[in-house]
């Protein structure tokens, strides 16, 4: 059986067949700093709240091939891995999509650095990409600690 069928990505698939309720995904997202420390981020195109950038890792694929391709896509950066700041889940990364498709994130949350790229985002997901620091970033849609968002600087 085949899950990506015209591209479709293993999540659509799966959504086809249980419609908006409750999933668990594994995922991946991106820590990546500026030489002033500050954390770049991603403001969703659908108007959600701004992001890391992430996303679902695909079959097939590993958690690191998956934050590299959702870096390259989201930001237009080519990037390296440094380390893995930890992973994350449970209740309150859950999250509900204005479409109201519920999801419960598993996140492997890698720190990376630039190495490449145009940092013109490849996919329609992104409306913008800027860089904030500890103080004056916005709410994420996911609770990371700050801690683990800023002690890899």
């Amino acid at each position: 059986m085949s899950l990506h069928v015209d591209n479709e990505s293993y999540l659509s698939w799966l959504r086809k067949k249980v419609g908006s309720d409750l999933l668990l995904s594994p995922s991946v997202a991106a820590v990546i700093h500026d030489n002033e420390g500050k954390l770049l981020l991603q403001e969703k195109s659908s108007g959600e709240a701004w992001s890391l950038p992430a996303g679902g890792i695909e079959l097939g694929e590993s958690p690191q091939e998956a934050i590299v391709r959702e870096v390259m896509e989201e930001t237009g950066y080519a990037v390296r891995i440094h380390s893995i700041l930890g992973v994350f889940g449970g209740r309150s990364f859950r999250y509900t999509y204005p479409n109201g498709d519920r999801v419960e994130y598993v996140v492997t949350l890698f720190q990376c650095i630039i190495i490449g790229g145009s940092g013109v985002p490849a996919d329609s997901e992104t409306k913008s990409i800027q860089y904030f620091g500890r103080h004056d970033m916005p709410e994420l849609a996911l609770p990371y600690p700050k801690d683990d968002l800023f002690r890899a600087f």
